[in-house]
């Protein structure tokens, strides 16, 4: 896969909004090393071939066709080709799909490519330019036109499981609410009025990854808010529940593929 080429790779965002962040990117080589994110990984590369594990197999992104990576499989990324690759993706938490289909299992994508054309377009409002702002209610039926292209390209699922949706949705706004403190699948479950077995299959099942992996998400979510606004590696581990920056550099590399210091780095260019 070669060296990492961080002079002159880049990486842009998009001010976040809730459930759903908006990048940019250029790798002139190695990308990536194999990680995992409790979101859907949705997008388009625009330039280049874009070459990433998944699932067992090697798989190449060429621009027209749109990439889901399921939340919570691992993958990598490196450059197909001489020229690097340039992408857009969006990051969507499994939360919002579920809003909107109403508690149905997660759509999968299994080889993480899809040459469906309605998820195509449905996909390429969300990954517009990053310096064109999305005005909320275009955000909102873009939203509702994605997962329901996402439904259709994974197609139906026949087996049904029995599931609590309603209790999942608290333990998940449960998690909201506790980022900075140890909190026991126990304590959830009696929050929920669920079993607590039960309700671990249920998150699972509806939003794509455990409940610890989700707190875990949640505070690197904070701890990139904060390093953007310019706190150091200590403070923004210790602010966002780490117990401390060793220990939050480790989620961080195993969750993005690249340490944050790096991450860092590549927002400074241009």
């Amino acid at each position: 896969m070669g060296k990492s080429t961080a002079s002159i790779d880049w990486l842009h965002r998009a001010p976040p909004v809730s459930g759903l962040e908006r990048i940019e990117a250029y790798f002139s080589g190695f990308g990536y090393d194999p990680h995992r994110h409790d979101t859907y990984a949705i997008g388009h590369t625009l330039l280049g071939v874009q070459s990433f594990h998944y699932r067992g197999r090697k798989t190449h992104s060429l621009p027209g066709t749109t990439m889901v990576l399921h939340p919570d499989e691992v993958h990598d990324g490196w450059a197909g080709s001489d020229e690097g690759f340039k992408y857009r993706m969006i990051y969507v938490e499994p939360a919002l799909i579920q809003q909107i289909l109403g508690g149905k299992p997660l759509p999968f994508i299994h080889n993480g490519l899809s040459n469906d054309p309605w998820l195509y377009r449905a996909c390429q409002v969300l990954v517009q330019r990053l310096d064109c702002g999305l005005d909320p209610l275009l955000e909102q039926d873009a939203l509702f036109d994605l997962a329901h292209a996402l439904n259709n390209a994974a197609g139906v699922n026949t087996s049904r499981k029995t599931f609590d949706y309603q209790a999942a949705e608290r333990a998940r706004e449960f998690i909201h609410g506790a980022l900075t403190r140890t909190i026991t699948l126990d304590e959830m479950a009696e929050h929920c009025g669920r079993d607590r077995w039960a309700l671990s299959r249920d998150f699972r099942l509806l939003f794509g990854t455990s409940p610890y992996r989700y707190l875990t998400m949640r505070r690197l979510d904070l701890v990139r808010t904060l390093l953007g606004q310019g706190h150091s590696l200590v403070d923004a581990a210790l602010t966002a529940g780490f117990t401390d920056q060793s220990h939050m550099t480790r989620q961080f590399r195993s969750t993005y593929g690249l340490p944050p210091s790096r991450w860092v780095r590549m927002l400074g260019r241009t």
